[in-house]
């Protein structure tokens, strides 16, 4: 069996809050279960399986997320073998282990102790009053808040074996941490077992990927030197004069996915939570500024080349309060992003249907994380010599908090919170009765007491819907338009008829 889980987002503690450490108790409960149903054979016979398989699919330590990086000369797109950018990563990395211990102990107790299943007898039975140890083996790939633990060098393989030790992961540190399946023999070998192919998916991302994992991209720009500033300097210039309110949503950014909706939060937060005009347009003004600074980075500046005319005023135009669109902002940024990867919605499984292990169906399961958004998508369905394969692309989600922009009425900038999380297992052979998967996503909402929505001090955006008719008479009522009549049919002979 191998279960998949991602974009868990542990930070250092100095920016943004991460799930809390019963999540992963659950997970552990989780695995068990799974265990349990994957002794399960096809043929009705009960047999322990042998092992459990792990995979943390990338963005698990966020070394990015960390307010670390404006209190040094070090940035990410520095030179990665320079003393300084070593330090800040190792002391960051430090930082993450230290502050999340509590969560790291249950996967380091998976892996001691494995899960416990019921034994098997000999007539193909479950024994409950026996119990037999399956190892979990964790895997550990990188994605693009973590990428620094795929960099080569003795300086690197440490920081590896402090995490392969608190984790209890099983990939080699001495090696980089896998960005690709093929970049660690065993954990190909594993997916392969279960017909699957698995990568962390900032891969199609062209802000958070440029085409070498060993190096920074526009997203670790965005994150440091505009959100995680941003932060700190409305702290500092309208700590006083910002209710708590507002503090406490504007620190939520680091939940907002896609990054580049942040204006859009940032506006609905002080429409909800700041009473005076005045210090509202004083915040937008700050971030603003930052934004103009974050422009004329020179890393930034040096992506124009990309696409010189499209690039530069895209950003600003999605970033920038004086440039926003007056309708329709949010969805001109979804859609702009969309545009920038080749793709028409948010979904990623228009990549999957590119990945070699699908075309040449070596994979039935094609996997992503990065999203934070789970999906199930079905991409194919194949038939040969009586035998059928269903393949299908699936995205892993994320263990921590998400907000999603309401639907009602976009023009408010209401978003609604919610704590999720999600695993993926897969199964081999017969396990699981012959069942290739089970997925499983649980979100928790957050009480209006402890959000920053709790009270709303607008009036409100007019909606037309509120002046429509409840019911709709004109509409007639009759059979959906693909229900097909039945025929009248002949009373049987001598059959009474009313």
């Amino acid at each position: 069996m191998l279960a998949i889980i991602s974009d868990l987002h542990l930070t250092d503690g100095t920016s943004g809050s991460t799930i809390s450490p019963g999540a992963f108790q659950l997970l552990g409960e989780r695995l068990v279960d799974l265990a349990v149903g994957a002794s399960q054979r096809r043929d009705g016979a009960y047999r322990p399986i042998d092992r459990v398989d792990l995979l943390l699919l990338g963005d698990v330590l966020d070394v990015i997320r960390s307010s670390r990086w404006l209190q040094g000369p070090a940035r990410p797109w520095d030179a990665v073998d320079s003393p300084a950018m070593f330090q800040t990563v190792q002391q960051i990395t430090a930082d993450i282990l230290r502050h999340n211990d509590e969560a790291l102990s249950e996967f380091r107790k998976l892996a001691q102790r494995g899960v416990a299943v019921p034994a098997g007898t000999r007539d193909g039975r479950c024994d409950p009053e026996a119990f037999v140890t399956a190892p979990v083996r964790i895997h550990y790939m990188v994605g693009n808040h973590d990428w620094f633990f795929h960099l080569p060098g003795d300086n690197y393989a440490g920081l590896r074996q402090q995490i392969a030790r608190r984790l209890g992961v099983v990939t080699n540190p001495q090696a980089p941490f896998p960005h690709e399946p093929w970049q660690c023999n065993d954990l190909l070998q594993t997916m392969r077992r279960h017909k699957v192919f698995a990568r962390h998916g900032d891969l199609y991302d062209p802000f958070n990927y440029e085409g070498d994992r060993n190096a920074s991209s526009l997203g670790d720009a965005i994150v440091i030197e505009l959100l995680n500033r941003f932060g700190a300097e409305v702290a500092r210039e309208l700590g006083d004069d910002l209710p708590d309110s507002a503090l406490a949503g504007l620190r939520e950014l680091d939940n907002i996915r896609p990054l580049l909706l942040a204006p859009v939060w940032i506006e609905g937060v002080l429409e909800r939570s700041c009473p005076h005009p005045a210090v509202r347009k004083r915040v937008k003004k700050v971030w603003d500024s930052l934004a103009d600074e974050f422009l004329e980075q020179p890393f930034v500046r040096q992506r124009d080349t990309w696409r010189p005319l499209e690039l530069v005023d895209g950003l600003q135009k999605a970033l920038k309060f004086s440039r926003r669109l007056s309708v329709g902002w949010a969805s001109w940024a979804a859609q702009w992003m969309w545009q920038l990867r080749g793709a028409d919605s948010s979904s990623y499984f228009q990549h999957a249907l590119a990945e070699q292990d699908f075309r040449n169906r070596r994979a039935k399961h094609i996997v992503y994380g990065h999203t934070h958004a789970h999906e199930i998508v079905p991409l194919d369905a194949s038939y040969a010599e009586g035998y059928v394969l269903n393949q299908a692309y699936f995205n892993s989600g994320t263990w921590r908090r998400v907000y999603e922009q309401t639907r009602f009425s976009r023009q408010e900038h209401e978003f609604m919170p919610a704590d999720a999380l999600t695993y993926l297992a897969f199964f081999k052979d017969d396990e699981r009765r012959g069942r290739p998967y089970e997925t499983w996503t649980g979100t928790l909402g957050i009480a209006p007491s402890s959000s920053c929505s709790a009270h709303r001090l607008d009036a409100g955006t007019a909606s037309d819907a509120s002046s429509k008719p409840i019911s709709t008479p004109s509409v007639p009522i009759r059979a959906p338009h693909f229900a097909v009549p039945l025929a009248p049919q002949r009373p049987a002979r001598g059959a009474y008829v009313s």
